[in-house]
């Protein structure tokens, strides 16, 4: 009886394994990423290759860094909530603020990025890191050509 209740419990805690390892697999992000996005009409630079595993893998950036759903100012999307697209409908989904006539506020990016411009989220999110990180000496690109390559020339 002890090796038949021995049997069923080892199965029962290798499917509970291969369940977790199934549902873990279909969470994980591709490595690389295409910043594309809808809300313009054309973009006018060549598209960012993202590497996702380089950001959350090497440089042990946690995903709410990027990820974020906030709630009475603060993020509370927590590793395992669905990941929604920036420029998904009621987010990011305005291409890039029109800027201040004369008389008028500038904004800030953080600002635009709040009234859902997807140009402002990204650069606000991507430039508010990689700064920092260049100024404290790590490999960061901060200018339009290095996240945005010029195509080469044939």
């Amino acid at each position: 009886m002890k090796k038949k209740t021995l049997l069923v419990l080892g199965v029962a805690a290798l499917s509970v394994v291969f369940l977790f390892a199934v549902v873990y697999a279909a969470q994980e992000a591709p490595d690389n990423i295409t910043m594309e996005s809808k809300v313009y009409k054309k973009h006018k630079k060549a598209l960012v290759n993202l590497s996702h595993k380089k950001h959350n893998v090497d440089y042990k950036i946690p995903c709410n860094d990027c990820h974020h759903v906030y709630k009475e100012a603060k993020n509370v999307w927590k590793e395992g909530d669905k990941v929604e697209k920036c420029d998904a409908e009621g987010c990011h989904s305005k291409a890039k603020a029109p800027k201040a006539k004369e008389g008028e506020k500038k904004l800030s990016r953080k600002e635009k990025a709040s009234q859902g411009y997807h140009y402002s989220a990204i650069h606000e999110n991507c430039v508010g890191c990689h700064k920092p990180a260049k100024k404290e000496g790590r490999a960061a690109p901060t200018k339009c050509t290095e996240c945005h390559p010029k195509p080469e020339k044939k």
